[in-house]
């Protein structure tokens, strides 16, 4: 492995979404992760090497509901510098894989658990799912536009960016902390928690006065006529964002409107509805490439609005290597990057059996061990 996570060992419990996004991205900067699945397990998508959420791992079949499918977890665990897992709060403990043991076994392993309530609180037990989450934090009613109700942003807030990218920081945290202390901890990460902080500058625009809770009135959330996605002459979009006032008037005087006296003030929120309209009617007078071959690689805030189609395709996404492929399958290159810890392109899941069988050998197997586990449908 490559990266700057290279030597780092992580155990995955399988699951979907925000888990097996911070077994990516951890596994994407360099760290060994060996993700247990159970036999019979339900994947997200149908055919396992689609699923780019499970790329770059090490993939084993357990049987946890057998003490010896809870031995060789215990073993694997010993042997690593941390787990991930996303049940709800109490089901590792029950299988006897709770952090007590887990630690008792490994001083120095730090235990991260992803849930979307945490680890206590009246919500704890209940089911949900990221819109759920993101909508008791706050962060959900302001999302959308003005008059209509809040908008789902897909599941990004809650599951990925509240959640799983948020487990990989406080992973990589404690395991520096591990390293400096000798002593492993638990990360308990909420997506709750964790949508409430990506939302933190909004609330410092509230503690301001320059926020308010009706949704879509303000200068980020579709309120303001420089800061939203217009409608061009053939039906595509485009977007602007010129929230600074040199940007701004880089965009006015573009659009052949600095002598347009109208658009002179740019805060001035009562203002905005109309300047709005002047901008869709104006928009729509030509066509998304015209407006591209104006505004692009200038300091007008703009940018062409791409499908997930379109967008790999794009000379800046195809400069930057912003998306690659492998094995037929069009994905997001591993991001950020490093200048002196490069990470490796990224590969489909494997159960490459050679290298299960160094670890299982490296932690204590032995042949006859392993065929015995395998007879007996613990391991496959």
């Amino acid at each position: 492995m490559t990266g700057p996570l290279a030597g780092i060992r992580i155990i995955e419990i399988a699951g979907i979404g925000p888990g097996p996004f911070c077994g990516m991205m951890l596994a994407d900067h360099g760290a060994e992760v060996i993700r247990i699945d159970r036999p019979g397990g339900q994947a997200l998508v149908g055919d396992p090497a689609k699923d780019l959420l499970n790329r770059s791992r090490l993939s084993v079949n357990i049987d946890l509901k057998k003490p010896e499918g809870i031995a060789a977890v215990r073993r694997l665990v010993a042997s690593a510098d941390g787990l991930i897992e996303g049940f709800r709060p109490g089901v590792m403990e029950r299988l006897g894989l709770g952090p007590d043991v887990l630690l008792a076994d490994n001083p120095k392993l730090v235990y991260g658990r992803m849930t979307g309530w945490g680890q206590d609180g009246p919500y704890a037990q209940a089911a949900g799912h990221d819109l759920n989450y993101i909508a008791l934090s706050g962060v959900l009613d302001a999302c959308g536009r003005a008059g209509d109700k809040p908008t789902p942003p897909m599941n990004l807030l809650g599951d990925f960016g509240g959640g799983g990218m948020m487990l990989a920081f406080g992973m990589v945290a404690a395991l520096l902390s591990a390293r400096t202390t000798g002593a492993g901890q638990v990360v308990d990460c909420a997506m709750t928690d964790g949508s409430a902080v990506l939302a933190t500058m909004i609330w410092s625009l509230r503690a301001s006065g320059r926020w308010n809770d009706a949704r879509g009135t303000n200068f980020l959330d579709t309120g303001a006529h420089f800061y939203d996605c217009y409608e061009t002459a053939d039906g595509k979009f485009i977007s602007i964002a010129p929230v600074e006032p040199q940007f701004y008037a880089d965009l006015i005087a573009r659009l052949g409107l600095a002598e347009d006296s109208d658009f002179h003030v740019q805060n001035d929120p009562r203002r905005w509805p109309a300047l709005k309209g002047k901008l869709e009617a104006l928009f729509r007078t030509r066509t998304h490439d015209e407006w591209c071959a104006l505004l692009e690689h200038t300091d007008a805030c703009f940018a062409p609005v791409l499908s997930m189609a379109e967008a790999p395709s794009h000379p800046h996404n195809q400069a930057r290597g912003t998306f690659i492929e492998v094995d037929g399958i069009t994905q997001p290159a591993p991001a950020p990057r490093y200048s002196g810890t490069p990470t490796a392109p990224p590969v489909p899941l494997s159960q490459d059996a050679a290298r299960l069988q160094s670890i299982w050998e490296n932690i204590g197997y032995t042949d006859a061990d392993l065929e015995t586990l395998q007879a007996d449908g613990v391991i496959a």
